[in-house]
């Protein structure tokens, strides 16, 4: 089981890896981690497959697979620089746990749910994880998408939402209003849960729960969890750490654990 010890250190982790290399999309990766090592350490069998649609969250993957000594030290420390297999975006092969290159927002699903169709049609087990943010709900592959594994009726896909209300350039509402998603949602006849993004114990009953159709579950999440001064700024979405900022950061990820 996913212990709170592991997802601090893993926490502190990802910002050490982008500090050192100087990049920022770190927001969005603190939103996304609380999930994303869960279905990796509890749910994730050797024969299901996890698919990073927001691209742009390859740190919180790579922390989360050297976290389950995937990955080691060495290869995180030339996260983003040349010749690495660990890029700002999911990489197109050379990771074992990476099926896809997802850099441009929009086709994650649309690959999740074919995968998800070809198991069927082979008679093969496994189950398909697919992390999608919610700025890509404003795209309409991602409804395509939506509608095709539907329409299949794809029971062993489940989407997860990083509904963390900022993007690139502002929040979600200002710049393509779908609030309340999950009614949107709803209306495609698929299970939608919203939960607490991190929230451990309502991921996992939600997870737990059997359905017979597509499952999408919609995380309210916080842009920077965990960092005071990151969090639900959308200027982190973009911006990387100077020195300062990286050790406040680290202490209130340590004061944080100490506290427990």
């Amino acid at each position: 089981m996913l212990s709170l010890s592991m997802l601090r250190r893993t926490r502190a982790r990802l910002l050490t890896m982008h500090y050192e290399s100087g990049v920022g999309h770190i927001g969005g990766n603190l939103s996304a981690l609380d999930a994303m090592m869960l279905v990796f350490h509890e749910y994730l069998r050797s024969t299901d497959r996890f698919v990073l649609s927001k691209g742009h969250s390859a740190g919180a993957l790579y922390a989360t697979l050297w976290s389950l000594d995937r990955l080691d030290d060495s290869a995180l420390k030339t996260f983003h620089k040349d010749d690495t297999l660990l890029a700002g975006h999911p990489p197109a092969d050379g990771i074992v746990d990476i099926p896809f290159a997802t850099g441009s927002l929009g086709h994650g699903l649309s690959l999740a749910a074919g995968m998800a169709l070809a198991r069927r049609l082979q008679h093969r087990q496994g189950h398909l994880f697919c992390l999608t943010s919610d700025g890509e709900w404003q795209e309409g592959s991602t409804w395509e998408a939506l509608i095709f594994a539907q329409h299949h009726k794809l029971s062993n896909l489940t989407i997860l939402i990083d509904h963390n209300n900022l993007q690139g350039f502002g929040s979600t509402a200002d710049t393509a209003s779908m609030s309340p998603l999950e009614d949107r949602l709803s209306g495609f006849d698929v299970v939608v849960d919203v939960v607490d993004g991190h929230n451990l114990k309502q991921l996992r009953d939600t997870l737990d729960r059997p359905n017979n159709t597509v499952r999408v579950i919609v995380m309210n999440t916080i842009k920077g969890r965990g960092v005071s001064f990151m969090e639900n700024r959308m200027e982190w979405h973009y911006l990387p750490l100077n020195a300062a900022q990286y050790e406040m950061a680290v202490s209130e990820i340590n004061s944080e654990a100490g506290a427990q």
